[in-house]
């Protein structure tokens, strides 16, 4: 198991998404707990993004409620289909928003969030079985880069869930 996360020192996302994953390879590699494998995830990825909030939310009873994350408190639960994360849930698509006060039913748990990127995560049935969310305290911080490197990073979770 990796003992600390070791990254390069850039700004460049695609760079740090590349020296990220390996380590969050050796990270979850033989961890069966899921809670475990989300919280250590969240915590490798605020620390090497440093954004406002991090974590994830789990399908339990038709809903999205609050999994492990790294960040202040959070809204918990919300519906199919609402807010950006119910909407990716529903979409069954990555999501990213630049600016979330003009997003139609965003849903502000913070004041703070001006963008949000969310990426649904697949159980075992091929459904969506949780999604990835992350929001940021500047607006437009989310890109090309994100979308792939959150992605690649939330495909190993996915093992793990049910």
């Amino acid at each position: 198991m990796v003992e600390q996360i070791v990254l390069p020192d850039t700004t460049d996302r695609a760079a740090l998404y590349d020296a990220l994953i390996p380590q969050m390879q050796a990270l979850l590699a033989g961890e069966r707990d899921l809670v475990a494998a989300m919280a250590n995830f969240c915590a490798a990825v605020q620390q090497a993004f440093h954004w406002h909030w991090a974590g994830f939310y789990r399908v339990v009873g038709g809903q999205l409620v609050l999994g492990p994350f790294q960040g202040p408190v959070a809204c918990s639960p919300i519906g199919h289909g609402k807010g950006v994360c119910g909407t990716a849930w529903a979409r069954n698509e990555v999501i990213t928003v630049p600016d979330v006060d003009a997003f139609p039913g965003h849903i502000a748990c913070s004041s703070f969030s001006k963008s949000e990127i969310v990426v649904p995560l697949h159980g075992q049935s091929g459904a969506v079985a949780a999604v990835f969310d992350v929001d940021s305290d500047r607006l437009n911080d989310f890109g090309p880069a994100d979308e792939r490197g959150l992605y690649r990073l939330c495909q190993l979770i996915e093992p793990l869930l049910p």
